[in-house]
């Protein structure tokens, strides 16, 4: 008779009682992950009255698979422009949280005795909030489409990575035993490093790759070929010192910018929930009661921490932003939870030899409290702020109020801010770049030379023009390349001040890059002699061919840019195609009568945009276009107005123009004036700005007639109105300008 392996039953056993507490959860409307707890709680070793697993090695390698997947999956969810589009809010709320916590966690732990690792441990588990705890809870209570509510996603997002990162730290200090600045700095640093160099990479090749392939890639493939890039990513970061969670979550957010970046998320879905699952069973495997119950104590202690602290923290972050303070009170009541990355922390301290075993208890009881108290922290946090408007002196709530209105109304973006961080890119960028050329070329390609071959001077020498020639247009973009942006030549121009710290920026960026040759130089030749001699000579010949490398380096830019941005391209190519126009709206082409009353009268006080909600886009009077007419502009007999408006707007107007013949718009002239969208993002560098601000009407000859944002439509939007990020900006005016605004970098 055939046995049945361990793992067999275990994993019966683990999906049966899975699957049971998740359809009583779901019932009760909790969240499932506390069900999945409560499953490993009942078939672990603390409970005797239901079957036990048994084979809790082979768990423990599942539940670390089941780690990376949810990983994977939060970056697929996850995008590094979609951190850069949170927001000085966001993201300065989130930092204040963080650090709080994080210190009082510390600090709550020295306090209760525990040794500096369980009292780190504690600091970083209570980093994060729950994403599916608060999304839930705003869905019941239908505030999910409320201003807080925005601000709350934002600052969740900067949680994601900082926790990400914040993991890799606890690991090293974990291994190492060491907390020195120094030793913690080289970490930053080495981490910043790969995950730069990791992004770009990814970037430039995946979507590539994907493209080519997507005729051959069908569900199958595609599931089979992105777990093999997320395990190979998993290597690749375990191998050079980091953690494996890190690795799924660098592939997971590189598969993000892609256009397959929904559908392999759709195919991973039942992997991840299966995995995940048998993760937070194995959580639930790992409680003991009698611990919880031992220490009730630090588990209330901890709960109260992370409400109060919380609060506190998150609501003055919002504060020192710039929000209102009921914004930042409901902000700050909603973030008081413990996230599910406080079991994968726990987890890992466990894992690693490093926390003691009461920590994991004490963070799921805390966890399991403040789950139960969010919807209610949610649900009175406007009664909170009327309390707090009641007890709180007149003077400081004027103090609030004054400094939010300030910090609305400042200015975006400067120049200096936009010239510094196109340097900040480029100087980074290209930097890690050479530096990951010359440590392959010195670590890898060295090594192997002196051990397969000859070693001499002329291998050297063909060593490190290979390696420079490879380099050579990075190179030059980090000593050469200018700004893409008109900042930089405003600075240079208006003022003649700038141009000491333009000067300055220039001479650091060309001594960073003689230090990378001199490393190179340094690694595979002796003797300072020949350093100074080759030094001048490479940055000789990067200046005789400039304009070569420049070509070749530009081609290799727009690649990378191209990729970066096709899933944006494809989403607007569709919508293009397939979508709707706003509102049913569209362009009709109608001739003013000879005869007409509204002759030699100024569209101000003709008022129909006010009458009959239609604008006047364009006025063609012979050969003559007015583009956008101003309010001031009057109609003359035989002009041909371009109208925009819904079908029933036009239909209500038609009469008033008197005309007995409607126009039709001409092919010719659908290429002069059309109505077309463009997304205030990263690109058209719009957000901030009041539409008066904004250029649009200089730029595209144009009007805007409509936003939508966050699934409202604002129709015939004031010019006072700010546009903000991924708000959708239709525009009548020039199609080709429009697009090109679009376009713009």
């Amino acid at each position: 008779m055939n046995h049945v392996p361990h793992l067999i039953t275990d994993l019966a056993l683990i999906l049966g009682a899975a699957g049971v507490t998740t359809i009583i959860f779901k019932w009760l409307k909790q969240p499932l992950v506390l069900g999945y707890i409560l499953a490993g709680l009942l078939v672990g070793p603390s409970v005797t009255a239901f079957p036990t697993v048994l084979d809790n090695e082979s768990i423990d390698i599942w539940a670390h698979i089941g780690v990376i997947f949810l990983l994977f999956g939060l970056g697929l969810e996850f995008s590094f422009k979609k951190l850069m589009r949170v927001g000085g809010a966001a993201s300065i709320t989130a930092f204040v949280e963080i650090i709080v916590v994080v210190v009082a966690g510390y600090y709550l732990g020295k306090l209760m005795n525990w040794s500096t690792m369980d009292s780190i441990f504690l600091g970083g588990l209570l980093a994060s909030s729950s994403t599916t705890i608060i999304i839930r809870a705003f869905d019941e209570l239908g505030v999910k489409s409320k201003k807080f509510a925005r601000i709350v996603f934002g600052v969740l997002v900067v949680e994601d990575i900082v926790v990400i990162l914040l993991m890799v730290l606890l690991s090293t200090m974990a291994v190492s035993k060491e907390f020195e600045g120094e030793q913690l700095a080289f970490t930053v640093l080495k981490l910043l490093f790969f995950l730069v160099l990791w992004f770009i990479m990814g970037i430039f090749l995946l979507p590539s790759i994907l493209k080519k392939l997507k005729n051959h890639l069908d569900d199958e493939m595609l599931l089979v070929v992105s777990i093999a890039l997320c395990l190979f990513m998993v290597t690749v970061a375990t191998t050079v010192g980091f953690s494996a969670e890190l690795g799924a979550f660098i592939m997971g957010s590189i598969f993000a910018e892609t256009t397959a970046a929904e559908k392999i998320e759709h195919i991973m879905k039942p992997v991840k929930d299966l995995f995940g699952a048998i993760f937070f069973v194995s959580v639930g495997m790992m409680i003991d009661l009698n611990t919880i119950w031992e220490y009730r104590v630090p588990v209330l202690l901890v709960s109260l921490l992370t409400i109060f602290g919380k609060l506190f923290s998150t609501s003055f972050g919002a504060l020192l932003s710039g929000q209102p303070l009921k914004q930042s009170v409901q902000v700050g009541m909603s973030m008081a939870q413990i996230g599910e990355f406080a079991f994968i922390i726990a987890t890992l301290g466990i894992t690693l030899g490093v926390t003691s075993d009461f920590l994991f208890p004490v963070a799921v009881g805390a966890s399991a409290i403040t789950t139960f108290t969010t919807p209610y922290m949610i649900k009175f946090s406007e009664p909170f702020y009327n309390l707090l408007v009641r007890i709180l002196p007149r003077r400081l709530l004027q103090i609030i109020d004054k400094y939010s209105a300030s910090s609305q109304n400042i200015e975006a973006t400067t120049e200096w801010k936009t010239a510094l961080r196109s340097y900040m890119t480029i100087i980074a960028t290209n930097s890690v770049i050479i530096f990951a050329v010359e440590i392959f070329s010195v670590n890898f390609v060295l090594p192997w030379l002196k051990e397969n071959f000859e070693y001499t001077t002329a291998t050297s020498v063909g060593l490190v023009v290979i390696t420079l020639l490879v380099s050579s247009p990075f190179l030059w973009a980090l000593v050469m390349k200018k700004p893409n942006n008109t900042a930089y030549k405003e600075l240079w121009v208006n003022n003649k001040f700038n141009r000491g710290p333009l000067l300055a920026i220039e001479v650091l960026r060309l001594i960073v890059g003689v230090g990378l040759i001199g490393y190179l130089l340094d690694r595979v030749f002796s003797g300072t002699v020949s350093i100074l001699i080759i030094i001048p000579v490479v940055m000789l010949v990067l200046y005789m061919f400039s304009k070569r490398i420049q070509f070749f380096y530009q081609r290799i830019e727009s690649r990378f840019i191209t990729n970066l941005h096709i899933r944006e391209t494809a989403e607007q190519k569709a919508n293009a195609t397939y979508g709707l126009s706003p509102w049913d709206a569209h362009i009709t082409e109608f001739k003013v009568h000879p005869l007409a009353p509204f002759i030699n009268i100024s569209l101000k006080d003709l008022a129909w945009r006010e009458q009959y909600g239609i604008n006047i886009a364009l006025i063609k009077r012979g050969e003559k276009l007015i583009y956008a007419p101003g309010r001031n502009e009057v109609l003359l007999p035989y002009d041909r107005i371009s109208v925009i408006g819904t079908d029933e707007q036009l239909q209500h107007f038609k009469p008033v123009v008197e005309s007995h013949e409607e126009v039709p718009v001409q092919d010719k002239e659908e290429n002069v004036i059309s109505l077309q969208k463009i997304f205030v993002d990263e690109h058209t560098k719009l957000k901030g700005l009041r539409i008066d601000q904004s250029g649009i009407r200089e730029k595209t000859n144009g009007l805007v007639v409509g936003i939508e944002r966050g699934g409202e439509r604002i129709l015939n939007p004031g010019s006072s109105e700010v546009l903000q990020w991924e708000d959708i900006v239709w525009i009548v005016g020039d199609r080709r300008k429009i697009l090109q605004l679009a376009k713009s970098e």
